[in-house]
């Protein structure tokens, strides 16, 4: 299995790892205590795996850096907010399959 790079974002490096990513990135808003995100981490981790190399991914701790959620209005998690060139692209809530995010952000990764 293939081995990819997920960064953990804080309120002070989510301008540079997000907002100023020449590559679209997926965030992951979640919580340490939520049982949904952590089935949604798995999903999550396999499309790391097949789109390394045009996206990257970053987890958000709703907990630790509520200011960025309460910025992009997530009410609850998992949330992925796809984010590319600074704005967002994409949104989705609650444990999905790979193959309806995988479909939900195809658009994005090559713009």
């Amino acid at each position: 299995m293939k081995i990819i790079m997920i960064k953990s974002v804080s309120a002070q490096s989510f301008k540079n790892e997000v907002l100023g990513s020449s590559r679209p990135v997926l965030v992951d808003f979640f919580a340490s205590w939520c049982s949904p995100c952590k089935m949604l981490a798995p999903v999550i981790d396999e499309v790391g795996a097949e789109l390394d190399d045009v996206i990257d991914i970053a987890k958000v701790d709703i907990d630790t850096d509520a200011n960025i959620a309460d910025y992009y209005s997530v009410s609850s998690v998992p949330t992925l907010i796809l984010i590319n060139k600074g704005d967002e692209k994409v949104r989705l809530t609650g444990v999905v399959p790979k193959d309806t995010i995988m479909s939900a952000i195809t658009e994005y990764i090559n713009e």
